[in-house]
């Protein structure tokens, strides 16, 4: 069945008294179903019928993060926020809309969440915060825009600690190099891998490790809460 089809049955259904909020799920609401499928026509529709922009609920949280999880179209964004969306809504897998949209590499749609009023260093979810989530995902257009607006370097929260470790992981050079020049600790502790450092090393990514090994030198070298002092990962780096 076509687009245009399954409109008629919804509208059929609304007609019928269907309650456009209803709420239950993995989707949450009828809004968040219609935007995770892509079916922006018929999210058009339920919002006409009243359904709440801002409704909470289902794997996503709410109607905004699901269509930047899914499409990350800015028309869509737009017709959301035209509508009413909270940009700081919290809630669901990436805590709140910047964090998605930073996560799914939506340069556009995160300067729309910025520009709305959206808080850059908004903690929770996964990642913890949203320059957090742009560097394990290697966007560095969103880090750098993120970071222009007053992203915390070091702010500490997530699965990976910190964006530095994040992207260490993840083998994005630019990334960390970016970190690197607007002042992040490069001997911060807390994570998955305990510093940046382990991280890179984990991932056998040299480059990475010899930057980071080579900022820790200007410093007082490198340690573990975990590990203790050098470590043997942390001294082969020193002496490559």
């Amino acid at each position: 069945m076509n687009v245009t089809g399954c409109a008629e049955i919804v509208r059929l259904l609304l007609d019928k008294g269907a309650d456009v909020n209803a709420q239950g799920g993995h989707y949450g609401n009828s809004l968040q179903a219609a935007l995770h499928g892509g079916h922006t026509e018929i999210a058009k529709l339920l919002l006409v019928k009243g359904a709440d922009v801002n409704a909470q609920g289902g794997y996503y949280g709410n109607p905004l993060q699901v269509m930047l999880h899914v499409r990350g179209h800015a028309e869509d964004a737009r017709l959301l926020l035209d509508k009413g969306a909270d940009v700081s809504a919290q809630g669901g897998v990436y805590h709140n809309a910047l964090q998605a949209a930073s996560h799914g590499g939506h340069a556009e749609i995160a300067r729309l969440l910025l520009d709305g009023g959206a808080d850059v260093n908004a903690q929770g979810g996964y990642y913890g915060n949203a320059v957090h989530a742009a560097s394990h995902r290697g966007h560095a257009e969103i880090v750098r825009l993120l970071l222009d607006k007053g992203a915390d370097v070091n702010a500490q929260d997530g699965y990976y600690g910190n964006a530095l470790q994040a992207a260490s992981y993840r083998d994005h050079a630019e990334i960390v190099r970016l970190l690197v020049d607007k002042g992040t600790n490069v001997n911060a502790q807390d994570g998955m891998y305990g510093n940046a450092l382990q991280a890179a090393l984990h991932g056998g990514y040299v480059e990475i490790a010899r930057l980071l090994n080579y900022q820790i030198s200007l410093g007082w070298g490198c340690r573990s809460e975990y590990t203790g002092w050098r470590t043997w990962q942390c001294i082969a780096c020193c002496i490559t």
